[in-house]
């Protein structure tokens, strides 16, 4: 997607490159404004693809990417991604400490954090007889094809090995195993693996309980206020989109004035309530609408319960496909 820039004073061209709908129009339209730089956004459907784009330009053609936190690992240790200059992003402060030095960028050097996600559990008190607290409350047999859970295979695995006591990032292979063995065990409960839309089955009905991404918690939420977000007793996965300049960004300067745009606290807040996933930049908290606050803000002494989910050895997360697998035929979702 292209968008024009204002006429008499462009300064170049923003190849900017991550998924569809990660900022509001009135953002990219006020930075074009602002700034005199014309952007050429183009999106891709999986981290894999942009990868792959990036490694055949060896790092060039786009300026700006946004991706998630794993991809972003591989691709700096590829040499794909240049060292920030921090002397071109004064609203580097704005940056929620929760999110800094992540496993993928641990000195902080080549990212800003987009946005995080957190693993929740959502459900209609209306429609289930248990109070849920965990993950583990989901193996009750009241729930009896009636939760539904995205199709992210590393999540609701995870979901089991904290049941068990493990981490998400486990590689020893028995306890994946083990995990995979409880699976089986939440199969007759599950009505639905999908990852779109996962919220409106919640809404009309069609499940009681949830385990959904963070946009999709908001968004159901907003519509009905009377649904309950669980943020599981067994220790909560997250994830975080970083943005990050390839090696041979041909505007490398348009891309740090696009960045330090974002951080301002209003344009931030403005992006978080669009986008629907948490705010990384604590000084746009205040900003954000207090229909999304809670939605959107880490409640306090949470992030001493996190765990993000990494890369783990070929030989884990083979074991990881087999047993989802298995998992998924023995909850009739092929």
């Amino acid at each position: 997607m292209a968008t024009p820039g204002c006429s008499g004073k462009n300064k170049g061209v923003l190849n900017l490159y991550t998924w569809e709908g990660m900022f509001p129009q009135e953002i990219l339209d006020s930075f074009q404004a602002e700034t005199g730089y014309t952007i050429n956004y183009s999106n891709f459907d999986f981290d894999e693809t942009m990868l792959s784009k990036l490694e055949a330009a060896q790092g060039g053609d786009y300026d700006l990417i946004i991706a998630d936190d794993y991809i972003i690992e591989t691709a700096i240790g590829e040499g794909l991604v240049r060292k920030l200059d921090k002397s071109k992003l004064s609203n580097l402060g704005n940056i929620n400490p929760v999110y800094l030095k992540p496993f993928y960028d641990p000195t902080d050097e080549y990212s800003v954090p987009y946005g995080a996600g957190i693993q929740t559990i959502l459900y209609d008190p209306a429609a289930v007889s248990v109070e849920i607290k965990g993950y583990a409350d989901l193996w009750d047999p009241s729930f009896k094809d009636n939760v539904g859970v995205i199709a992210n295979y590393r999540v609701i695995n995870g979901m089991a090995l904290k049941v068990l006591g493990y981490s998400y990032n486990t590689d020893d292979l028995d306890a994946i195993q083990s995990a995979g063995d409880k699976l089986v065990e939440l199969a007759p409960n599950i009505r639905l693996i999908k990852d779109d839309n996962l919220h409106e089955d919640l809404l009309s009905g069609e499940v009681g309980a949830i385990v959904a991404y963070t946009s999709q918690v908001t968004t159901a939420m907003l519509e009905n206020p009377e649904l309950k977000p669980v943020f599981p007793e067994e220790g909560i996965g997250f994830g975080i989109m970083g943005a990050f300049i390839p090696s041979k960004a041909p505007t490398p300067d348009a891309a740090y004035a696009f960045l330090d745009f974002l951080m301002d606290p209003q344009r931030g807040a403005q992006c978080f309530e669009y986008l629907g996933y948490y705010s990384t930049f604590s000084a746009s908290d205040p900003f954000i609408a207090e229909e999304f606050k809670s939605f959107l803000t880490l409640p306090s002494g949470i992030g001493s319960n996190m765990e993000m989910i990494q890369n783990i050895s070929s030989e884990a997360n083979d074991k990881h496909e087999q047993i989802w697998t298995q998992f998924r035929s023995a909850a009739g979702q092929q």
